[in-house]
């Protein structure tokens, strides 16, 4: 079993693939035991990708002394690329708190990151997004996991892939499974989510940035996702038509694999041209 001890806490870690280093990262899971089939393909078929539980869920330990934030989520992904001997490291943030930790880390260390791929996120809570946060937490705690799952799903996927599978989404096998009697370690996530601010310091990013937009997403759609394309100097972006906060199905799926693809082997082409 891969894991290392890092910032004060066991860190359970993958790596799959071949190629150049990729981290892949998304919100309130985990890629891992078996889910890294769940990587966009362009990603896995053309890089080494390192994917891990983040401290709390999976199989990763968490400090409850410890204060959450993103911070400290990022440094867990630095003092895991450091032990790899990782750097120039393309980082892929999907689906929530996995982007805000790239813009972490592509801020504290950018000797690290290569490029930065974020989509359903933000830089800085509003206060819709707040209360969303707050119910999904409420939820959890006073009517139990089967109904945050079931509000979370309602709330993240688009209309027709909801009623196509949510037979096969719903249940302890579904999605969210990772926060199963874990409500402790939710909750971490959740103060982590709604202290996250870096709407001051998104411009010291240097690296190559590729933001989604997601049109349908009622989480973190374009009115969260706009602002840091324009406070990130010379950012990249792509409005997924017809995406909602999860991306499902497969022909979503691969138009995302796609564009992905393409902004990834552009960088590695530009940074080989500069470097020669």
């Amino acid at each position: 079993m891969p894991v290392a001890r890092i910032n004060g806490h066991t860190m359970y870690y993958e790596v799959h693939g071949e190629g150049p280093p990729a981290i892949c990262m998304g919100g309130w899971g985990t890629y891992c035991h078996g889910q890294h089939h769940h990587l966009a393909r362009s990603l896995k078929d053309n890089y080494k990708v390192a994917i891990f539980d983040h401290r709390g869920i999976g199989e990763s330990d968490d400090d409850p002394s410890v204060t959450p934030s993103m911070q400290l989520y990022a440094g867990d992904v630095a003092g895991l690329l450091d032990h790899l001997g990782w750097s120039d490291v393309h980082v892929v943030g999907l689906v929530g708190m996995g982007a805000c930790i790239g813009q972490e880390l592509a801020i504290g260390r950018p000797d690290l990151v290569r490029s930065m791929v974020n989509m359903g996120t933000w830089a800085k809570p509003d206060a819709l997004f707040r209360h969303q946060m707050e119910m999904l937490r409420d939820v959890h705690r006073e009517m139990g996991w089967e109904a945050f799952q079931k509000l979370v799903c309602l709330w993240s996927f688009d209309e027709d892939y909801y009623l196509s599978n949510h037979e096969r989404i719903l249940g302890p096998e579904g999605p969210w499974r990772e926060l199963r009697d874990r409500f402790e370690a939710h909750d971490r996530l959740i103060q982590s989510c709604l202290s996250h601010d870096v709407t001051d310091r998104l411009g010291q990013i240097s690296a190559p940035c590729l933001i989604v937009h997601c049109p349908l997403d009622t989480v973190t759609g374009p009115r969260l996702t706009k602002p840091i394309e324009a406070m990130i100097p010379n950012a990249r972006s792509y409005v997924l038509e017809g995406a909602a906060h999860v991306v499902a199905g497969p022909e979503m799926r691969k138009r995302f694999s796609d564009v992905l693809g393409e902004f990834l082997n552009e960088t590695d082409k530009t940074m080989e041209v500069a470097t020669r």
